[in-house]
């Protein structure tokens, strides 16, 4: 670790660890949540569907019966459904980003996040359990609810980035960020033991309990978070990212002495003769930039586009990739939901470890396109994994380190850039907005993509949905092409004025 980033960390305090670790937990308790649909879509699609039927079964199960209890005739609509579920989740969660983000900057941080967490538990609580305890099976309450959940979930993710982006400066972000945004596959880590654990006793149970810790986690941090260094009286210096604490010698001065006298003497004096005005605590604050302002910041639609094809692919493993297991190779549900936890450990590796590469080498958008050129030789090879696990979890790491990666970054490192750039021109309240615009249009993508993968899968199989993934990949690849090249110049010209200086 270069010197600087080591004396970043060794400037923070204890006010820095709690934030880093509520905003952490916040995220990993939302995405646990949200990771059990996934898991337990098998479980739904076989309640919500006849298992067999025969020649006698109308005269035991009469029309208005089977209708009540089954929504669809066979699986095949069922898939289709949840896909249509994950596409309006995902649309309606696009739409709210785009105004949590705006919300954020102007409304105290921590009271958007905390309706965010303690809603969406609340709706998913309706959703999965409720629903199932007293035998509600309806098609237009589900999406109605699912809307719901993405609207208030959507809150959450603009919030925690603009805390992080206050706590923690410029200088080691890519390393600081790279292992917070690790959040986001430690939630997914989380949701599928938790979901895994409970589903012999049903799918409602898995709801019930990630959607009560989520509701937990919402009230500890309403009581617990701070939201800015300033509500504890220390200031964030944005290019080091120090926080000096305003110390408080009292306790190492004697009760009184002549250098308190005299510095008394001048308050006093000051004050006496108004020499100094009132500070006005409303001149200071820096006025939150508008949405076509920050959508217009450079590199903020460059990226946006990039993560729109990055966060289809990463969101088509995050909601399919037990369902594929599951039907591709006929592993147990249960099984399927700890194997894939091994896309998230890739994810967590590779957004580490390629945010500290970014920091030494001072860019971002090399290191994204060479991971993200990685990436479409890992979903080749993994489209043509074996029916063998141990050689699925070591493809799935590759993958998701290479996938998984590039997605946190750009989603917290690269939009805290963006939303502390020089070109704010002195306005720091900009950072829930553009990572709302960030993550905003990557789901719009996601979203679309969701649906498309379980048409793509019904019509074609599977390995034409990862042709699609390689594609997508290849279209992220070019929205950063030119960020890519602007960088790419700028280290040769360091690079050249530093072999003239010696």
């Amino acid at each position: 670790m270069p010197p600087s980033c080591c004396g970043c960390l060794s400037q923070y305090t204890h006010h820095h660890l709690v934030a880093f670790l509520l905003t952490f937990f916040s995220y990993v308790l939302l995405h646990a949540s949200r990771k059990t649909f996934s898991n337990v879509k098998v479980s739904i699609s076989a309640q919500w569907t006849p298992t067999f039927t025969n020649g006698s079964a109308a005269a035991f199960s009469p029309g208005k019966t089977w209708e009540g209890n089954h929504l669809f005739a066979d699986k095949e609509q069922a898939t289709l459904f949840l896909g249509a579920l994950d596409t309006i989740f995902l649309f309606s969660y696009a739409v709210g980003l785009y105004f949590s983000g705006v919300i954020g900057d102007r409304v105290n941080l921590r009271y958007v996040l905390c309706v965010g967490l303690c809603g969406s538990a609340a709706v998913e609580f309706v959703f999965g359990t409720l629903t199932e305890w007293l035998k509600i099976y309806n098609v237009y309450l589900y999406c109605g609810l699912w809307v719901l959940n993405g609207l208030l979930q959507s809150a959450v993710w603009p919030c925690v980035v603009a805390v992080m982006g206050n706590w923690f400066g410029k200088a080691g972000r890519g390393f600081v960020f790279g292992l917070w945004s690790a959040c986001a596959s430690v939630g997914n880590i989380l949701g599928a033991f938790l979901a895994s654990s409970v589903l012999k006793y049903g799918y409602e149970y898995a709801f019930l309990v990630t959607s009560v810790v989520q509701f937990a986690g919402g009230v500890v941090v309403f009581f617990g978070l701070l939201t800015s260094p300033k509500e504890v009286g220390l200031s964030l210096e944005a290019e080091t990212g120090l926080s000096p604490v305003k110390t408080d010698t009292d306790s190492q001065r004697p009760l009184m002495s002549d250098e308190e006298e005299e510095a008394e003497v001048e308050v006093y004096d000051r004050h006496y003769h108004s020499i100094q005005e009132p500070e006005d605590p409303l001149a200071e604050a820096p006025l939150p930039v508008t949405f076509c302002q920050a959508f217009c910041l450079p590199g903020v639609l460059p990226y946006s586009l990039a993560y729109a094809c990055l966060k289809l692919v990463n969101y088509s493993f995050f909601f399919w990739l037990p369902f594929y297991l599951t039907n591709n190779f006929g592993w147990k549900e249960a099984d399927s939901d700890r194997l894939s936890v091994w896309y998230d450990v890739g994810g967590i590796l590779g957004g580490t470890i390629q945010g500290l590469i970014s920091d030494l080498m001072g860019k971002r958008s090399p290191v994204l396109a060479l991971s993200l050129a990685l990436a479409m030789a890992s979903l080749v090879g993994y489209s043509h994994s074996p029916n063998d696990q141990v050689i699925n979890a070591a493809l799935l790491t590759t993958t998701g380190f290479f996938i998984g990666g590039p997605s946190n970054m750009i989603s917290s490192a690269i939009s805290a850039d963006l939303g502390r750039q020089d070109a704010l021109r002195g306005s720091q309240k900009a950072l829930a907005t553009v990572t709302g615009i960030v993550d905003g249009t990557g789901s719009i993508g996601a979203a679309a993509g969701q649906y498309l993968v379980s048409l793509i899968e019904s019509k074609l199989g599977w390995i034409q949905v990862f042709y699609f993934f390689i594609a997508m990949t290849a279209g992220s690849i070019v929205f950063i092409t030119p960020l890519l090249h602007k960088e790419v110049r700028e280290m040769w010209r360091e690079r050249q004025a530093l072999r003239r200086q010696l």
